[in-house]
């Protein structure tokens, strides 16, 4: 198993997710672009003491970057909306 750290990279917060997390029960992750559903459950258990419903992954493409007449691009990353079991909630995220 790997390190449950490089799995979660940093929680969510927008508009959105602030919603769905009232509303739902849903948590938003940004997750390591290797990750599978399983890992990404597992660590979330172990990292906050929760029980996860369920795990929804999406893969986002970079934006593209310019400066100046340069152009790049920022790198592919990986988003999962984690939904927790009711009675359940993330204290880290509660405070935002």
């Amino acid at each position: 198993m790997r390190d449950i750290y490089r799995i979660i990279k940093r929680p969510l917060i927008t508009e959105r997710g602030t919603h769905l997390k009232d509303q739902q029960n849903k948590y938003f992750f940004e997750v390591a672009r290797s990750a599978n559903k399983v890992e990404i459950k597992r660590a979330v258990e172990s990292l906050f003491h929760v029980h996860v419903a369920s795990v929804h992954t999406i893969s986002l493409k970079g934006k593209e970057k310019k400066v100046g007449r340069f152009v790049g691009r920022a790198p592919d990353w990986k988003k999962a909306v984690v939904t927790l079991k009711p009675g359940d909630s993330i204290e880290f995220v509660e405070g935002a």
